[in-house]
C-alpha cells in the first residue's frame, strides 16, 4: 500500500480559503434591526403550551399586563389566560391571548412574551388589544333568572366561555373515549349559544385531532349559574350534512 505523504503547501492553502470564507462570522438566531430591536430567528412552530391554567402561565400573562401598563401609562387589569401557545426561537415565546379588564370593560388582548430561563431573561415582545370580551352567561345574553328567551343565537368562537365549554367538551370524550391517543382541538368551527332560564347551552362544532386523525363533533355542552359546565351531546359530523 502507497503510504501518504502530508504536503505543507497544500494544508497552508486550505488554511487561507477557510479564513478567508465566511464561515467564521454566523448568526445564532438573531439579526439586529435597528436601535434596541431584535428579532428572533424562528425555530420551531408555534403549539399549545399545555396546561394554560398553570402558575407559570398566569404569571406570564400577569408580566405581560404589567409591562404594557409600564409601556403605555396604561390602566389595564389582569383577569386571566384564555389561551397559550408557545414556540422554539432562542428561548421560548409564549403567545398568550388574555382577558383584561379595562375602564370596567371586559377585552380580549394578545400578548408575545420572549423567556430565556437561563438567563433569568423575560421581555413583553408585543400587545394588542383583540375588541371586547363578550364572555356568554344568562346576564349577557339578556336573559333573568325564571325568565325564558329561546332560540340560538351565534356567539364569537374566541369568546372566553366558549373556550371554556369547548375545552371541557374536549376533557369529557377524552375519558369517555378508551383511545390513548389524546384529544387535541385544533378549531372551533362554529359556536351558538342559547340561554333557557337559568342556564346557558352551547351548540359547538369542533374540528379535534387524535394521532394522526382528524375528526369533526358536534356537541352540546350546558353551563349553569355556578359555573358548572356539563357535556349533553355528543356526535359527528360529516361535511355532507349537519
Amino acid at each position: 500500500m502507497a503510504s501518504f505523504k502530508a504536503n505543507p503547501r497544500f494544508f497552508a492553502l486550505v488554511l487561507i480559503v477557510c479564513c478567508s470564507s465566511s464561515i467564521l462570522p454566523v448568526s445564532f438566531g438573531f439579526q439586529e434591526e435597528g436601535e434596541g430591536s431584535i428579532a428572533m430567528a424562528t425555530l420551531g412552530g408555534v403549539r399549545d403550551s399545555g396546561n394554560q391554567n398553570s402558575i407559570e402561565i398566569e404569571e406570564l400573562g400577569r408580566f405581560a399586563v404589567q409591562e404594557h401598563n409600564k409601556k403605555e401609562n396604561a390602566l389595564v387589569e389582569f383577569s386571566r389566560v384564555v389561551k397559550a401557545k408557545e414556540q422554539v426561537v432562542a428561548g421560548t415565546l409564549h403567545h398568550l391571548t388574555l382577558e383584561v379588564m379595562e375602564a370596567g370593560k371586559k377585552k380580549l388582548c394578545e400578548a408575545k412574551v420572549w423567556v430565556k430561563p437561563w438567563l433569568n431573561f423575560k421581555e413583553l415582545q408585543e400587545f394588542r388589544h383583540l375588541g371586547d370580551s363578550s364572555s356568554v352567561t344568562a346576564a349577557d345574553l339578556g336573559a333573568k333568572q325564571g325568565g325564558h328567551q329561546p332560540g340560538w343565537r351565534t356567539v364569537p368562537a374566541h369568546d372566553p366561555v366558549v373556550q371554556e365549554a369547548a375545552n371541557h367538551a374536549v376533557k369529557t370524550i377524552q375519558q369517555r373515549s378508551n383511545s390513548l391517543a389524546p384529544y387535541e382541538l385544533l378549531e372551533i368551527l362554529l359556536a351558538q349559544a342559547e340561554v333557557i332560564e337559568d342556564s346557558a347551552k352551547f351548540d359547538l362544532l369542533l374540528r379535534l385531532k387524535r394521532g394522526s386523525k382528524e375528526e369533526k363533533l358536534k356537541v352540546e355542552v350546558h353551563k349553569n349559574l355556578e359555573g358548572t359546565f356539563h357535556l349533553n351531546k355528543m356526535q359527528e359530523h360529516s361535511d355532507s350534512g349537519s
